[in-house]
């Protein structure tokens, strides 16, 4: 059953009022109640209190087949958000993946991003300073859960998985470089299972399979998804904001040469059917249509889950080796009774 609070962590530093501001502070657990639109620091719980219920909230039935007991989405966003938009963006995520039967939990990485786009470069700087609390502060709270050092003290499985939309894949990358030279984290034998990239502002050839700055997180996780779409202007070299970088992952796509972890979902085919009149979303349309889709949702649910290979998941259509997202489809039918062992009887 969903959770009926929304689990952030966040990075802003904090008014003499409690509220978040734009700035890089500490480290502040929420458990945001249903009903409210915006968190503030009235939110926060004791980071041992919100490691138990966000395990608590993740952990459900263990799968025969793998031993997991749970799944935790943690999702970054990118820059030009502020409170509102964080809080409502994870919950929609929650909302549209647990709509297409996927039964983990989402859980909001909020880093100091300000409400206009003219903080770009400061967001971008900003991001950089507190990447590593992603893995050291978020993930490795439920590594340690997994790997307690007390024996007396119950572990769990939970399969951790990434999204990072925007600057979010940033920072996503900077965490995983960042932590590989402190070593302490590294050493212990946990894996990440899904990460995720829509809207990826990061260049597209630092995902090649000889990219020093990719190399730590490809080293910890077993597969990355990057989706695409061409028509993606907030990433297009025109924008002048972006000082015209380099062709970047959520427009182009993957480059030639990737480790075989890594796959691309090229999603223009279908975005060029999308009417922003009858959509749900918030931001940019052509940068942030992915959440609140419910064919995203359905393809991010079966990706997350890793039943199915990634070349045969329906929501794909193959083109010359390349994957496009497909509307119109659904899981498989019988999907539900796959996993079902029966033993030979007379």
């Amino acid at each position: 059953m969903p959770s009926k609070h929304t689990f952030l962590i966040c990075t802003r530093d904090i008014d003499e009022n409690g509220v978040f501001l734009d700035e890089p502070g500490n480290t502040t657990y929420l458990k945001v109640p249903a009903e409210k639109r915006e968190y503030s620091s009235r939110d926060a719980i004791s980071k041992e209190r919100w490691t138990r219920a966000v395990v608590a909230a993740a952990d459900g039935e263990e799968d025969e087949i793998t031993g997991s007991t749970g799944d935790i989405l943690f999702f970054v966003h990118g820059y030009n958000n502020d409170i509102k938009t964080v809080l409502w963006r994870t919950r929609v995520l929650q909302d549209s993946l647990a709509a297409q039967g996927w039964n983990g939990l989402v859980v909001g990485f909020d880093w100091p991003s300000a409400n206009s786009t003219l903080n770009y470069l400061e967001d971008r700087y900003d991001a950089s300073r507190v990447s590593h609390r992603l893995v050291e502060e978020g993930l490795q709270i439920v590594v340690d859960a997994q790997f307690p050092v007390d024996p007396k003290v119950s572990s769990c499985t939970i399969n951790l998985h990434l999204l990072g939309h925007s600057t979010g894949a940033y920072v996503i990358m900077e965490a995983f470089a960042n932590a590989s030279k402190k070593g302490e984290l590294f050493r212990k034998p946990w894996r990440i299972a899904q990460v995720a990239f829509i809207g990826a502002d990061v260049s597209s050839e630092a995902l090649n399979f000889n990219s020093d700055w990719a190399a730590p997180m490809y080293e910890r996780i077993f597969r990355l998804t990057n989706y695409s779409n061409k028509f993606d202007k907030v990433l297009g070299v025109s924008n002048m904001k972006r000082l015209g970088t380099s062709p970047r992952a959520g427009r182009i796509g993957l480059p030639l040469e990737i480790p075989a972890k890594a796959v691309n979902v090229d999603c223009s085919e279908y975005f060029k059917t999308k009417d922003p009149a009858q959509s749900k979303f918030t931001g940019t349309f052509n940068h942030s249509w992915h959440i609140g889709d419910p064919v995203f949702a359905l393809d991010l649910a079966l990706t997350l889950e890793g039943d199915i290979d990634r070349e045969a998941i329906p929501t794909r259509r193959h083109d010359q080796g390349n994957l496009h997202l497909l509307a119109g489809q659904s899981r498989p039918e019988y999907q539900v009774g796959w996993n079902e062992d029966r033993s030979v009887t007379d």
